[in-house]
């Protein structure tokens, strides 16, 4: 029922204010975060926290009269629950950035070994194309050793001077 008067009171057709809109979608969004059970036992757990947040703060304890009291309900534990919801965003998304990071890293490394495996397949595929020219030149080159070896290709030992 609360919802209803409010968004009577704020929609965008009923009044001329130019953040009316706005506002509107704000407590619709608002609305249906508190239907879905998730998201409520979620705030619920956030408004449980900022109220001992305070409770410890201010040293009280659950009996205390100050929880009672109309400045409590209406500033110190509004205040804490924002602050609440405000570090879980922040945490929320560094994890996400994070779990970003870590993906991204994650996709360059198999990039990576994609790359090498591309690099060793082209290499291994230039080195089978080349074993004819390889082994030509190494047939002429032998063969040119026969030819030393028929013409009394042996060396000639060069004669050491004595020292001295």
């Amino acid at each position: 029922m609360c919802y209803r008067k409010k968004s009577l009171l704020i929609h965008p057709d009923k009044t001329t204010n130019p953040l009316a809109p706005d506002a509107f979608d704000r407590l619709k969004k608002a609305q249906t975060m508190l239907l879905e059970d998730k998201e409520r036992e979620r705030l619920d757990e956030v408004f449980a926290d900022a109220r001992r947040l305070v409770m410890r703060d201010e040293g009280w304890t659950v009996d205390s009269p100050e929880l009672k009291d109309d400045y409590f309900l209406r500033k110190l534990w509004p205040e804490k629950a924002k602050q609440v919801l405000i570090d879980d965003e922040l945490q929320r998304r560094k994890r996400m950035k994070a779990q970003m990071q870590e993906e991204g890293r994650q996709q360059r490394k198999d990039e990576e070994e994609l790359a090498e495996r591309k690099r060793k397949r082209d290499h291994q595929e230039s080195w089978e194309q080349t074993r004819d020219q390889r082994i030509g030149s190494w047939r002429e080159f032998s063969q040119k050793g026969k030819k030393g070896d028929e013409d009394g290709g042996k060396k000639k030992k060069k004669k050491l001077k004595p020292i001295g």
